[in-house]
């Protein structure tokens, strides 16, 4: 009949509202659980954050030191569980290249530390100066054996300036002396001052930095410069 004709589109139209509604019901719980877990997620994070800022600016380091120490003893003691040096291993895991490449940087460290005070100047001084001295030992034994304590007399030796230095000592002394003076005034010497150079600088480091300037943008800068002092620069 007409009556049920009609009754059927507004039914399959209500099913269709609902299944739809349905549908946004269900896409709506899933993007509320998601934003709870990506909140969940956040808290984490700003927690882990949290504890990571009020560690020590030093500890990730530590906390690296410490895994490698833990695995150097684990291998230990398996090296003592099977009767081997622990050493010997260690050296037989490493490659030629590591090996190469630790002897270039420890070559390359440079012992010095700076100025601290002249007590340690002079000890680093004295050990360079001795580290080039290469000694003739059969000539020493040999003076040794002639002068006795009189070759390097203490304080309670009784005899003083008997012995005396052989001429190619002298001479090797000498040419060593030269040597540090010319080193020396090598670093310690003084560019001539030019009085009638134009004072351009307000202090001695202003004056290296202009110099520096100067030597790098000179070459552009000139025409600048002079229009300035001629005072026809636009």
């Amino acid at each position: 009949s007409g009556s049920e004709d009609e009754a059927r589109p507004s039914t399959a139209a209500a099913a269709a509202a609902a299944q739809k509604r349905e549908e946004r019901l269900r896409k709506f719980r899933e993007l509320h659980l998601k934003r709870n877990e990506a909140r969940k997620l956040n808290h984490q994070e700003v927690v882990e954050e949290d504890k990571r800022l009020k560690l020590p600016a030093n500890w990730e380091a530590k906390k690296a030191r410490l895994e490698w120490q833990l695995k150097v003893e684990e291998k230990k003691k398996e090296c003592a569980a099977r009767g081997e040096d622990y050493e010997r291993v260690k050296l037989l895991e490493i490659s030629a290249e590591d090996a190469e490449r630790w002897e270039r940087r420890k070559k390359r460290k440079n012992p010095d530390l700076g100025f601290s005070d002249y007590a340690a100047a002079q000890l680093r001084k004295y050990q360079r100066l001795t580290r080039q001295i290469k000694p003739d030992l059969e000539q020493y034994e040999k003076l040794k054996e002639q002068y006795g304590e009189a070759l390097y007399p203490t304080s309670d030796s009784l005899l003083h300036g008997t012995h005396v230095p052989s001429k190619e000592g002298v001479d090797r002394m000498v040419a060593d002396l030269e040597k540090q003076i010319e080193k020396r005034e090598k670093y310690s010497r003084r560019r001539p001052y030019n009085d009638d150079a134009d004072i351009d600088y307000i202090n001695e480091r202003n004056a290296k930095f202009n110099k520096k300037a100067e030597r790098f943008y000179g070459k552009y800068t000139a025409e600048i410069k002079q229009n300035l002092e001629r005072g026809t620069a636009v």
